[in-house]
């Protein structure tokens, strides 16, 4: 990845066990479909720069409609006590130096917290006054705890620091928190925020591309995704009642939706494929949502009526080849025939079908075969 910076971003590690531990077992696992989610970025221009924030001008930033720095919805959410959140505080206090940031500048200029949501969130709820996000309509008052029991700050709110230390409390609005900016200059778009995501350790947990995409592309289209993963139909031909937790029943609506309807601009790997759609459709107008929806439940109602329940578990899980090849035939066709079922099952006996949903699935000639190939056995002439 290019830059014009020697600043270096921190990177999660990746281990390989814990990669294997994590990944869903509902679905199979294919070689070409890992490598494609472990897939090197293409070259960037990113440039990555240094940028001193008070406290009082980062809290502004998040406090306006919309915020100026955003906190993306991770599935971990704000996990600090008051001891942790209050040793922040304190340290901004004494002086003593606190981790920097990293914030990802998007094609909007709005920047976005890719790591630092804890600290930022601390600050914010100190300021605020209130401590962490409010519980059945409560949130109790923030008072510093778990200081040395000689500390002057020991029980004191933000509101107290203005009222009874106010050099203190001048002290704590000029504080500075660096943030490292990360903007890309090349290609026009946010690709490069997916693998900045993906590489920077949040929080101790390796985010997948679906939960990624659900941080960085929240919007219509997103919500849409969540509530087509509830559609009854869907979820007996996914296999199970409970969403995945880690959003890979998300992605394979995505992956559907990106197929059916920008298929001809479709170019490995998979994961920025999809990664491009939702950010091409993060603000789609809701004649295009009733498109995406209608399509999809359809569909899934075609398929379950004809196929049954679980059809795409070939082998050990759901096999995310047959289901875009099967899905997308079902898709463009108007018609259904009667015996569906029976060219279903000669589908799965097909060499050449086989073949192209278990090798080299994301390779753009791979999806044309097995496309073709489910169209003919399915919806052509019976021979």
């Amino acid at each position: 990845m290019a830059t014009k910076n020697a600043d270096s971003m921190g990177t999660g590690d990746r281990n390989t066990q814990g990669h294997e531990a994590n990944q869903d077992e509902s679905i199979e696992r294919i070689a070409s479909e890992e490598e494609d989610q472990d897939n090197t970025p293409q070259a960037f221009e990113v440039v990555t720069y240094p940028a001193d924030y008070t406290l009082e001008v980062l809290v502004k930033k998040l406090a306006k409609d919309p915020p100026e720095i955003q906190i993306p919805g991770f599935q971990r959410k704000y996990v600090w006590s008051v001891a942790q959140a209050s040793r922040l505080i304190e340290s901004f206090l004494l002086g003593l130096p606190v981790p920097a940031i990293f914030l990802y500048t998007d094609s909007e200029n709005i920047q976005l917290a890719v790591d630092g949501q804890q600290r930022l969130k601390s600050i914010a709820y100190f300021f605020e006054g209130f401590f962490g996000p409010e519980t059945k309509g409560k949130r109790p008052v923030f008072r510093l705890a778990g200081l040395n029991d000689k500390s002057p700050f020991l029980g004191k709110t933000y509101k107290d620091l203005e009222s009874t230390l106010p050099a203190a409390y001048r002290k704590l609005n000029d504080a500075v928190l660096r943030a490292f900016v990360i903007k890309q200059l090349d290609p026009k778009d946010n690709t490069s925020i997916f693998y900045t995501f993906e590489r920077l350790n949040t929080g101790g947990t390796l985010l997948k591309g679906q939960e990624i995409r659900n941080c960085v592309y929240a919007g219509p289209f997103n919500e849409l995704l969540a509530e087509m993963n509830e559609n009854f139909n869907w979820r007996k031909v996914y296999g199970r009642v409970e969403s995945d937790k880690r959003q890979r029943d998300i992605e394979l609506i995505l992956r559907f939706l990106a197929l059916r309807f920008n298929s001809d601009e479709y170019k490995r790997p998979m994961k920025d494929f999809l990664s491009e759609f939702m950010r091409i459709n993060r603000k789609a107008d809701e004649a295009t949502l009733k498109q995406y929806s209608d399509a999809f439940a359809r569909t899934s109602e075609a398929v379950f009526s004809h196929l049954g329940e679980k059809p795409f578990h070939i082998r050990t899980g759901f096999n995310a080849a047959v289901f875009d090849s099967v899905f997308l035939a079902f898709a463009a066709s108007n018609t259904i025939p009667s015996d569906a079922a029976a060219r279903y099952q000669k589908l799965k006996g097909n060499d050449a079908f086989l073949n192209v949903v278990t090798v080299h699935t994301t390779n753009e000639d791979a999806i044309r075969e097995r496309l073709r190939i489910a169209e003919s056995i399915l919806f052509g002439a019976i021979e």
